[in-house]
């Protein structure tokens, strides 16, 4: 009897002690109003600035608290998903809804937090060569839309409820995947509510550890990618060619969150036959004869901020073969990365630009060895 009675306790300890161990998903919600002003980056959106933007952002937060050893090493961010809406104040601009995948991360003893979402977005009023022609802003209903966000934030004030406000900037572009796109960006300042669910049951913190960040440094590895994708040039009506780049880089990774790039980009982008084409006639004062070389080939520097299986990218690069001089020699590329099978292959989403004007959205796949 008393060993039956011990087995039964013991049991009882362990799953008390599995429970106690056990993940659990704590969330919040945060609904933000904001009003702004959009910059005028490009003089040919002009006749578009005639209002303050006014609109709502509404976030869940999945709040971690160092479950998984990525989590503690950035502070403990918050990961989710946003929507937004947003009034453009101006008739031939109409109104954008959106949906993001967003990250949150947090400073200053969690009293500032730094936002950043990429999505999609629908916008009412696109570019019409009859009924809209002013919009050379948005030439499609779908647009690539990024959010950066910079928030005072106390959570949990009073229960669950909390508060938040700061300044952000919301930009809306379809990145050459058809003309015209000119794009916007809307400077805005927000105020908004927070409310986080049984937060009194909110997990304790769990810390890092003594495992050093350094020692997830790696050797040289050689990569290989190729991305693709559908761009137009600038002028209407010249249509909409796929695009293929080919790209072989060395990378270095140095600790969890940094690994360092070096490489070269090979570019076939089809809309530019296109448009060389149309240059030689519409403008002849320019000497083009219409049979210059449409391909490029830029060398670059690059790095990636990890986080787990995923990573934001970021290169720097310049065209050492330019034959036609479209926009200028420096380019750059951003986007996110996710790695697969112990991080020998990947997928990639990148937005290649030259400065702020985008060229196109590029869909890849990769080797890493």
């Amino acid at each position: 009897m008393k060993y039956s009675l011990g087995v039964i306790i013991l049991l009882f300890s362990l799953q008390f002690s599995v429970a106690q161990q056990r993940e659990t998903f704590p969330f919040s919600i945060d609904v933000d109003t904001f009003t702004g002003s959009i910059l005028e980056h490009n003089p040919d959106i002009a006749h578009l600035i005639t209002g303050h933007p006014t609109g709502i952002i509404v976030q869940y937060n999945r709040k971690t608290y160092g479950w998984n050893e990525p989590e503690g090493r950035w502070n403990y961010p918050d990961w989710g998903f946003t929507f937004s809406y947003q009034d453009m104040k101006n008739p031939f601009l109409g109104e954008n809804y959106a949906v993001y995948a967003h990250f949150n991360w947090y400073f200053l003893n969690r009293n500032i937090r730094f936002t950043m979402g990429q999505g999609v977005s629908y916008n009412t009023n696109p570019y019409d060569p009859e009924t809209n022609f002013q919009n050379n802003a948005y030439g499609s209903h779908f647009l690539s839309s990024t959010y950066l966000k910079v928030n005072y934030v106390r959570e949990r004030l009073v229960g669950g409820v909390g508060v938040q406000a700061g300044f952000g900037v919301m930009h809306y572009s379809n990145a050459n995947f058809k003309a015209p796109n000119n794009s916007t960006n809307t400077l805005f300042f927000n105020v908004g509510l927070s409310y986080q669910p049984d937060a009194i049951n909110f997990p304790t913190y769990i810390p890092v550890g003594s495992w050093k960040s350094t020692n997830y440094k790696e050797r040289i590895k050689y990569n290989a990618v190729i991305r693709t994708g559908k761009n137009e040039a600038d002028v209407n009506g010249l249509g909409q060619f796929p695009f293929y780049t080919f790209t072989f880089f060395a990378d270095k990774r140095i600790n969890y969150k940094s690994t360092f790039q070096v490489g070269v980009d090979f570019f076939f982008s089809n809309f530019l036959i296109e448009l060389i084409r149309y240059r030689e006639v519409a403008f002849p004062g320019d000497g083009l004869t219409g049979d210059e070389d449409y391909r490029r080939v830029g060398a670059f520097i690059g790095h990636e901020l990890r986080f787990s299986k995923s990573a934001f990218v970021s290169q720097l690069g310049y065209y050492v073969y330019w034959p036609y001089e479209f926009e200028n020699r420096i380019y750059n590329r951003l986007g996110i990365k996710r790695y697969f099978f112990d991080d020998k292959f990947f997928g990639v989403i990148t937005v290649k630009a030259h400065w702020a004007k985008a060229e196109a959205v590029e869909f890849g796949v990769g080797v890493r060895i």
